[in-house]
């Protein structure tokens, strides 16, 4: 049998720990593997091992054939129970003895020593049983290829403003829709119950009946199954939504995210707004309505700030249209996972690494699931995670200063995957550096002077060697969600060696591959230079290349040859100085034909990571921006929408004062009024703020405790206020000076011109 986990656990049954492994087979059928043949245990040194008898006297130990990074020998220490491994270590950590392998997990431990990454095949004995399907105990468990089709099933529900009743759930997968509702009167498409426990325990069985692998929501976690968990309990009701009889847990996790996990064996809780920010989507915010706008051109049936009394009002007086709406919200999700395939993307990143589907995200320890199998085929452990080890610095990319202007004809080549690739190019690896009695001509000296061995290949650059070619074997087939889960694992590489929370932190390693990726990002500008090209902006990877007084098609030809001439380049520098076969690869990324950089505000140099560009392609043109107002969340819609009809008009050598005196009077009258909005993040208790009080902190207790974490307020007359509670006009003059003018005179001062000339305002001074 194959299959795929969904959960990996383990309990303690008559005092012995077993390994317990919720998953669903090939043919869709639910499975538990137990396995108690295990015992926990870590590593410390052979030297160590007669002080830890003196510190610990029932310590048992067995000897090993493997080795520290410093080619100490260790041996293993067993322990009864998993959560008898951390006050041991710290223990032996107190009486100076260093723990190898101390803090991983012991079901993902089990997974590890197996090398079973998401899907496996399973021999055994097999007893059934109604919730779990299939029980194997004790299996012959081995990895396999294999792609599970998960079912979904999405669920919302509607409260009252406070969250104390529940009205309603809707549950809606691609085959079934339903909602529940506490009502007396049969609805189109709604189930009426009599009561709010009723309500709670006809969820269950519905999903009991409908059986998902996973279920989903949109802020699923914090709100809908906190509410429900809440109110299940107030009713003396068990809210066991998984297929074993515990009740559901949710916990903060411990990860910098700190978004909340749902524990449900035997099913997978996976927020479709959590998979949408671990997935990288860009959105002005991560409300569904903005979700669902951006990504299905349509949205909620209800909006805006007074949503929770239009929800309210609708179940008491149109029972009918709360259905609709509920359904429209758990449908939206629906049809947010299947555009984006973002649930294929968690098992295709599930299937890479190991991770259970909702911790795919977890960097650190998707890392160490494909590290430390090959680390101990090389008959080598790592060390355990310290919490007290302290950050040394970490240089970054190369950010050259930018030349400010109006450009016509930028073409942009980039370093595919730079960091990976340098990994690779150069045997960079925490096991690959170089002693000091490595002889200098069996040795790679980085730029930071960190010193790395030639060979053998490290285990970095073998799985990201590995990766690589699946990473192509997936684009040329057409399994683009695959390529895309390959590509954001292999970008994680970098980071976990910088990170004090992971066991591979090596500082001097990551600086390796900075200062590397400075030096060759600064090659390929000369060699640009040395060809006639000026390059007027770098940035980690990229380079912006000015190719004036030539036409689009001129300009795609001058693209091709610089990319083979200055990757050429690049490999011949690397050859000369390294004696390294390059891996890098220079791509040729887009043409913008008419290009914006502009200069530090206040300043005469040139501004870093933010520009514009218009782009030409099959679906007509657009403008690109990055970094500036019109795509940051801190500006008001107004702001971004003056730069963004300015930049036309400039890109397309239109005349522009008419077009901002216009628009400044056209904000004066009102006709903006809806995009006046600030919308910005409270970070502290209000009472908090005593030195400084910003604006959106003033206009948050003008809502005394009603606040949330994101405020909406406008500057008015009386100051901010928020858009709950408007008391006076909008201050224009202050849009007008903080909104349009800054963004207007960065760009109009390159065209000789002056936001003040064309717009008079009060105060200036008169000339005659």
């Amino acid at each position: 049998m194959r299959g795929f986990i969904l959960n990996p656990t383990h309990r303690i049954v008559d005092g012995r720990p077993e390994i317990h492994l919720y998953g669903v087979l090939d043919d869709g059928e639910p499975c538990l593997l137990i396995d108690d043949r295990v015992r926990p245990y870590f590593f410390i040194r052979e030297a160590d091992v007669s002080r830890a008898r003196a510190i610990a006297p029932q310590i048992q130990v067995e000897p090993t054939n493997l080795s520290s990074f410093a080619s100490d020998p260790v041996v293993q220490v067993f322990v009864r129970l998993p959560d008898d491994i951390p006050p041991l270590r710290s223990r032996l950590e107190r009486g100076g003895i260093r723990c190898f392998e101390a803090d991983l997990r012991f079901a993902y431990r089990y997974l590890i020593d197996r090398n079973i990454r998401g899907a496996f095949e399973v021999h055994g004995h097999v007893d059934h049983h109604a919730r779990l399907g299939r029980i194997v105990r004790n299996p012959e468990l081995t990895p396999a290829h294999w792609k599970p089709n998960l079912k979904v099933l999405s669920i919302d529900i509607e409260t009252d403003p406070h969250a104390k009743s529940v009205f309603a759930i809707a549950l809606h997968t691609p085959d079934f829709e339903r909602v529940l509702i506490v009502h007396d009167h049969l609805l189109d498409k709604g189930e009426p119950v009599h009561s709010e426990k009723e309500l709670i325990r006809r969820f269950l069985a519905y999903v009991e009946e409908l059986d998902p692998d996973i279920i989903t929501g949109w802020n699923v976690v914090d709100f809908d199954l906190s509410v429900l968990a809440r109110v299940a309990h107030n009713h003396g009701i068990r809210f066991t939504l998984g297929r074993n009889s515990e009740e559901l847990r949710i916990r903060k996790d411990a990860s910098f995210s700190r978004d909340s996990r749902a524990f449900v064996y035997g099913r997978q809780v996976l927020d479709g707004l959590a998979l949408m920010r671990s997935a990288f989507y860009r959105l002005d915010d991560y409300k569904l309505e903005t979700a669902a706008q951006a990504i299905l051109g349509r949205g909620k049936l209800i909006v805006g700030d007074d949503r929770a009394a239009a929800i309210e009002t609708a179940y008491e007086e149109d029972p009918q249209y709360l259905v609709a709406y509920n359904l429209q919200d758990a449908r939206l999700v629906t049809e947010i996972l299947s555009a984006t395939g973002l649930v294929d993307l968690a098992v295709e990143r599930s299937l890479l690494t190991g991770m259970q589907l909702d911790r795919v995200g977890a960097a650190i320890a998707s890392i160490d699931s494909l590290y430390l199998p090959e680390l101990r085929r090389r008959c080598r452990v790592a060390p355990s995670v310290h919490a007290g080890a302290e950050s040394e610095g970490i240089s970054g990319g190369y950010v050259m200063n930018s030349k400010p202007g109006l450009y016509e004809n930028v073409l942009v080549f980039d370093f595919k995957s730079l960091y990976p690739s340098i990994i690779r190019t150069f045997n960079l690896d925490p096991i690959s550096r170089a002693g000091d009695a490595d002889p200098d001509d069996a040795t790679i000296t980085a730029p930071n002077g960190a010193r790395f061995q030639r060979s053998p290949r490290g285990i970095l650059p073998d799985l990201l060697d590995h990766l690589a070619r699946e990473r192509e074997e997936a684009r040329v087939a057409g399994h683009g969600v695959k390529a895309n889960a390959i590509k954001i694992l292999m970008n994680s590489f970098y980071g976990v060696l910088g990170a004090t929370t992971s066991r591979l932190f090596a500082p001097d390693v990551a600086n390796a591959i900075t200062t590397f990726g400075q030096r060759i990002i600064q090659w390929a500008a000369k060699d640009t230079e040395k060809l006639g090209y000026r390059v007027i902006y770098g940035d980690t990877d990229s380079l912006f290349v000015h190719a004036p007084g030539i036409n689009a098609d001129e300009a795609l030809q001058v693209a091709e040859r610089l990319r083979a001439d200055v990757g050429a380049a690049v490999e011949r520098r690397i050859r000369k100085e390294y004696a390294r076969d390059s891996l890098l690869e220079l791509e040729f990324e887009k043409l913008y034909h008419r290009f914006f950089l502009p200069e530090v505000r206040g300043g005469k140099v040139g501004s870093k990571k933010r520009y514009a560009g218009l782009l030409r392609d099959s679906d007509g043109e657009h403008i690109e921006f990055v970094g500036l107002e019109a795509v940051r969340r801190d500006w008001t819609e107004v702001s971004k929408r003056f730069q963004r009809e300015l930049m036309q008009r400039v890109f397309h050598g239109q005349p522009v004062e008419e077009f901002v005196a216009t628009f400044v009077t056209d904000l004066q009258a009102g006709r903006y009024d809806d995009e006046l909005v600030y919308k910005k993040a409270v970070r502290k208790d209000l009472r908090a703020y005593t030195k400084t009080t910003p604006p959106h902190v003033k206009a948050a207790r003008k809502l005394g405790g009603t606040a949330g974490r994101i405020v909406a307020y406008v500057m008015t007359k009386n100051g901010p206020e928020p858009v709950e509670a408007l008391t006076a006009p909008p201050n224009y003059e202050h849009y007008i000076d903080h909104q349009i003018a800054p963004v207007a005179d960065a760009v109009l001062h390159m065209l000789d011109k002056s936001f003040d000339a064309i717009v008079p305002r009060k105060g200036q001074m008169a000339l005659f």
